[in-house]
């Protein structure tokens, strides 16, 4: 498991395990959102396998899977009611972190500063600079 801190209550990580969930609760995630398509995973790590050892556990967990194709405003402003606009502690995860990464940071535009977006999403380990100019604004 590798959880990156992005903010004091949003996480990111590449993809989790079913047994990553007492973990996870130790660590005050609250809710898990998965940004990954099942397509992508075996069915021992699709979503309903995940949500039902999620909740197994007492965390919450929504779906909102995204591909670069889908990253639209729409489903990025989705992603963000389920995410960041809650008052659990979140784990968005993906394949290696970045899609999570970059629909937080979209989700930001225009009302965190973009090199602060920049800068949270570097120390998680995950470079998007070259999405920079977007984040000056709303995205969409």
């Amino acid at each position: 498991m590798d959880l990156r801190q992005l903010t004091p209550r949003y996480f990111v990580s590449p993809q989790i395990d079913p047994g990553d969930m007492e973990a996870l609760r130790a660590a005050g995630i609250t809710r898990i959102l998965c940004n990954r398509p099942d397509p992508e995973v075996p069915p021992s790590h699709s979503a309903e396998a995940i949500r039902a050892a999620a909740e197994a556990a007492g965390i919450s967990f929504v779906e909102q899977p995204l591909t670069h194709q889908t990253m639209v405003p729409e489903v990025i402003a989705r992603n963000r009611e389920l995410g960041a606009d809650t008052e659990d502690t979140v784990l968005a995860y993906c394949a290696s972190g970045t899609r999570s990464t970059i629909a937080w940071a979209l989700g930001q535009a225009g009302n965190m500063d973009a090199d602060k977006i920049v800068a949270a999403a570097r120390e998680a380990g995950y470079d998007i600079g070259n999405i920079r100019h977007v984040l000056n604004q709303p995205f969409g």
